[in-house]
């Protein structure tokens, strides 16, 4: 169990989790080893070190920061992740239904039911949620700069930023369809949510060997409820504004800007982006309503 001192804003209910896990994971079936991050890239050298030892299952407690510092060394090997919510947004757990209760994650993650997911490699990165660029890359860094983390802090920055941001132009491929456009961001869903339950892509399947490239164009201020109001009520894929495209491989070329969003957090790339989807590489437990058909073995 790998936890995350910072992520979050509940930073007791993390010394509880860590309480409650001695009590839902213990012997004979389980032998817990409960680790601490200190500075960011570490959760990358303790995944490698249980990887090496062979451990059955890597628990992410933290938001899709930290998960995906996991995810990129658990993709392609047989330990499985596992995930407790303590993050900000926690769109991968939204997305996959993980519970937000303590003990129901922690009952979740001893039943061990497990599903092959896909991941995606943007570059030389990795993301298992969702990326993006312009708008949404921009949020993310100024975000990352706020004293407060929560859903108000992440508005704030919204609506300061949105007023003096212009669109870029991009160039898209996307499984051989090409796309010119200006537009306010492109998110590229793995999952449907950015995080706080706003669901960027009703459609996204983490288990069908496609991203979707949602484009956004930048709409009048006065719009924005209308547009928040089919986030969160996930038709946003009805709007004009929106455009999507599934997609297993793509290369996006931007004029501008060199910051993406990878799974939350603010990273520098460069210009000119290929994207492709690395199907059933991640074994992840999630709850049996999850749809698609569980693996064989159980961790």
């Amino acid at each position: 169990m790998i936890v995350n001192p910072v992520s979050g804003v509940n930073h007791k209910k993390k010394q509880l989790l860590i309480t409650l896990a001695q009590e839902y994971l213990k012997e004979p079936h389980f032998a817990l080893t409960v680790a601490t991050t200190n500075f960011a890239g570490h959760a990358i050298e303790l995944t490698r070190e249980a990887v090496e030892q062979q451990s059955d299952l890597v628990v992410a407690v933290g938001g899709d920061g930290s998960i995906n510092e996991i995810a990129q060394v658990l993709a392609g090997t047989q330990t499985a992740l596992a995930i407790v919510p303590l993050g900000s947004g926690n769109g991968l757990a939204h997305f996959l239904k993980i519970p937000f209760d303590l003990k129901r994650a922690l009952n979740l993650v001893a039943e061990g039911n497990v599903i092959k997911a896909d991941t995606v490699s943007l570059n030389d990165h990795f993301f298992v949620s969702v990326a993006g660029v312009g708008f949404d890359a921009l949020v993310a860094r100024r975000f990352a700069l706020e004293p407060r983390r929560g859903f108000f802090s992440y508005l704030k920055v919204v609506v300061r930023e949105y007023f003096r941001y212009r669109p870029k132009k991009y160039h898209i491929v996307a499984d051989g369809v090409e796309i010119v456009t200006r537009a306010l961001f492109i998110t590229f869903a793995n999952s449907d949510q950015f995080g706080y339950k706003t669901t960027i892509s009703p459609t996204a399947d983490i288990c069908d060997g496609k991203v979707d490239i949602c484009i956004v164009q930048k709409i009048p201020f006065w719009r924005i409820p209308q547009l928040a109001w089919l986030t969160y009520t996930r038709r946003i894929d009805r709007s004009s504004f929106v455009q999507i495209v599934k997609a297993s491989e793509a290369t996006i070329t931007r004029k501008k800007g060199k910051y993406l969003n990878l799974d939350g957090e603010p990273v520098k790339l460069a210009k000119s982006l290929h994207l492709k989807v690395n199907p059933a590489s991640l074994k992840i437990i999630v709850p049996p309503t999850i749809n698609q058909q569980p693996e064989d073995d159980r961790v």
